[in-house]
């Protein structure tokens, strides 16, 4: 497959966003006027609201994670945690926000892999350091993934068969150059003898848009902005990239059983602040995580989204990231991806 043939900017206009299933209105939560943020814990100001950063579009599955953390914190904490939405250039714009903001805990991270591991191969000027420029709290799910198309797509096999016949003719929507969806793809094309043509956008929910109006033909995405067009068929799923399949869809297929063995995806999400928190609030923050993915609801929303814990805390948290820049750095050199 030729990577010269990737484009580097979105080819498409972004026609519309969609909203995630029973988030709509729910931006900001937490009794209004407590006058505390924290209860009084050292080194939190007493009177502003928290900014639960995410870096994507609104409608994508971080905005479940964040609902999450924002009923657990709100109960934990009290105060105002409001979500803020600072999508683009592969979720490095709400990442660089974070490490550049004031450390008083004001301002945190709900990142993933896309900003922390894989973007530092797609761009040469990220603007902070994945390593040294925040303060890790804790991973909090791994993402589950689903490879979806416009209906006019019947399984997979067709996919392949035209692809294979018409080279460059099949289009794939993903959330940025070097993203999770867009390293799954060219794997993807690379198994299977294929070439597609790779349309970038700035988060899932507009890329998903151009698929369900068939301007674009499939794309890997998480489980969560998919799962309503699915269930009720206007997308089609037509695999999954992991071990077993999907409890929410167990009629999807895993990758392995389309002919594709050891196709597998890790992405995930993770709580950070900028670097410098002060270590009794990382260490509240942190034991806060713990309480909000424990709670029943929080369990029972993760699991009709497909979200799969990980394990809690920051030494976790950074173990995966020095792992995966590893992983990473050798997978992109192998796509042909040169930082841009």
């Amino acid at each position: 497959m030729s990577r010269t043939d990737l484009p580097r900017r979105a080819l498409l206009a972004v026609t519309g966003q969609l909203a995630a299933p029973s988030l709509a209105g729910a931006q900001a939560i937490g009794p209004q006027g407590t006058g505390t943020a924290a209860k009084g814990l050292d080194g939190w100001p007493s009177s502003r609201s928290v900014s639960l950063v995410i870096p994507f579009t609104p409608g994508g599955g971080t905005d479940v994670v964040a609902r999450i953390l924002q009923d657990g914190f709100s109960e934990s904490f009290g105060g105002n945690f409001v979500m803020e939405h600072k999508p683009g250039a592969t979720t490095t714009v709400g990442a660089r926000y974070v490490a550049r903001a004031r450390p008083d805990g004001t301002t945190l991270l709900v990142g993933s892999n896309s900003a922390l591991s894989q973007a530092p191969f797609a761009y040469r000027n990220l603007g902070y350091d994945p390593l040294t420029d925040f303060t890790f709290i804790s991973l909090l799910y791994a993402s589950a993934y689903l490879l979806v198309a416009h209906p006019r797509w019947t399984g997979f096999a067709q996919v392949i068969e035209t692809a294979k016949r018409e080279p460059g003719k099949l289009s794939y929507a993903t959330w940025g150059v070097g993203s999770t969806a867009h390293m799954l793809m060219l794997d993807l094309c690379e198994r299977a003898g294929v070439e597609m043509l790779h349309v970038p956008f700035g988060g899932p929910a507009p890329a998903l848009t151009e698929i369900l109006a068939g301007r674009v033909d499939l794309m890997f995405t998480t489980f969560a902005p998919a799962r309503g067009h699915v269930l009720e068929g206007r997308l089609n799923a037509l695999g999954a990239p992991h071990e077993q399949r999907l409890a929410a869809v167990p009629k999807v297929p895993t990758m392995g059983e389309l002919g594709l063995p050891e196709f597998l995806v890790s992405a995930w999400w993770c709580l950070a602040g900028p670097a410098g928190l002060t270590p009794p609030l990382a260490a509240a923050l942190d034991q806060a995580v713990r309480v909000a993915v424990s709670r029943p609801q929080a369990q029972q929303l993760a699991g009709e989204f497909g979200l799969l814990p990980l394990p809690l805390g920051p030494q976790a948290m950074r173990a995966r990231i020095t792992r995966d820049l590893s992983l990473n750095e050798v997978l992109m050199r192998k796509a042909g991806i040169t930082p841009e």
